[in-house]
């Protein structure tokens, strides 16, 4: 392989580039506006949920109930309201997205000693979202059962309240979270969008600055050149890299500045991955562009095979463990998730390569294969 000859391809493909200014433009303003767009766009926080009450016992108990609620984060309370039939058109309407029903002799009940039923409604349109409304609701109503029972076992027999809280709940817990101990989206999902992203923009660029030339009939230059198939490869892709490798510097800026996310791993480590990753993704685009003849046909085809293996498959919103087992089977045959494996190792837990080994060494192994995929299927013999 002649150094000179691949520098000379390289430096065509970037002249090329440069001449394009809309297709240089938009190499940099894609992933940088997708960074932004998504990351802003997309939160997994579940919080400031519309709530409405509707209390038909009106008494100073049933209040105290129904602050807990109004005063909690979770909820935005939206006023009272006085029957069903105001409350069904705030619901249908998504003005409220859960609603809360205290009955009527709702202390009369508590204060007798009588069990007593408060009906939640909670909108089901988002399941995600419900289960985790239903959570807050049912931790809230726990606390406040416990403390009643509380009170009526300490006014019985003459205790504190804090002593008979300790007879309801001998064993306490004490909950810790681990790697994201604000529990804030941004710091899950921000990282993560570095993988979708350099799954995307890399193959898209690379298929269509490939297909460009068969379009424009210059690959028959290269074709009656002195320039070996390796040398026009690695010369073409070599400003895909460094242009993505770019990119990727300002995607990881923007996680850490713009979004908070906290990097604790080694970052030579995480760069070096980043350069395996880029390197792969950019030779998946190579793989389209020897297979089609027009930009527009490696347009969908690069959109369809990396969109979604980024989004659905690689634990950037469901997690892999979630998914049904063929999912798992698909998700564990692309690249995308071995590198979200990375990402969540090196922002969050502060891992490296001990840990990540074998991640690093699925993704060296995509590498290999994609490139020589495509360079196998590269020909410059023009087809009949």
């Amino acid at each position: 392989m002649n150094l000179k000859r691949v520098a000379a391809t390289a430096s065509k493909e970037w002249r090329e580039i440069l001449r394009d200014r809309l297709f240089l433009a938009l190499t940099f303003l894609v992933p940088t506006s997708l960074m932004l767009v998504v990351g802003f766009g997309l939160s997994l926080d579940v919080e400031d949920v519309p709530l409405a009450i509707m209390d038909y016992d009106g008494s100073s108990l049933s209040r105290e109930y129904a602050y807990r609620f109004i005063d909690s984060r979770y909820f935005d309370f939206r006023g009272y309201v006085r029957s069903e039939r105001e409350l069904a058109p705030l619901l249908s309407d998504g003005a409220v997205r859960a609603a809360i029903m205290i009955p009527e002799h709702f202390q009369k009940r508590l204060l007798s000693g009588r069990p007593c039923s408060v009906q939640i409604l909670i909108d089901g349109t988002f399941p995600f979202r419900a289960q985790t409304i239903k959570g807050y609701v049912v931790a809230m109503n726990a606390s406040a059962a416990s403390e009643l029972l509380a009170l009526s076992i300490a006014r019985s027999r003459g205790m504190q309240p804090e002593q008979a809280a300790g007879l309801l709940q001998p064993v306490s817990l004490e909950l810790r979270y681990l790697y994201n101990q604000s529990l804030k989206s941004d710091w899950a999902i921000a990282p993560r969008l570095i993988m979708a992203i350099l799954m995307m923009a890399p193959p898209f660029y690379t298929a269509l600055g490939v297909v460009r030339e068969k379009e424009r009939g210059s690959i028959y230059n290269i074709y009656a050149s002195t320039v070996s198939r390796l040398e026009f490869l690695i010369g073409k892709l070599m400003p895909y890299v460094a242009i993505s490798l770019m990119n990727a510097v300002v995607l990881f800026l923007l996680a850490t500045q713009l979004f908070g996310a906290p990097f604790k791993g080694d970052l030579l480590f995480f760069a070096a991955v980043t350069l395996l990753y880029v390197i792969c993704t950019t030779s998946i685009g190579l793989v389209v562009s020897v297979l089609v003849e027009t930009q527009v046909a490696a347009m969908v085809i690069t959109f369809v095979i990396t969109i979604i293996p980024s989004v659905l498959y690689s634990g950037v919103i469901i997690p892999i463990e979630s998914l049904s087992q063929a999912a798992q089977v698909v998700a564990h045959m692309l690249p995308a998730m071995y590198y979200t494996d990375i990402i969540v190792g090196c922002f969050s837990k502060g891992v490296g390569l001990s840990v990540l080994w074998f991640d690093v060494m699925v993704l060296a192994g995509y590498t290999v294969a994609l490139f020589t995929v495509g360079y196998t299927m590269f020909s410059k013999r023009p087809r009949t």
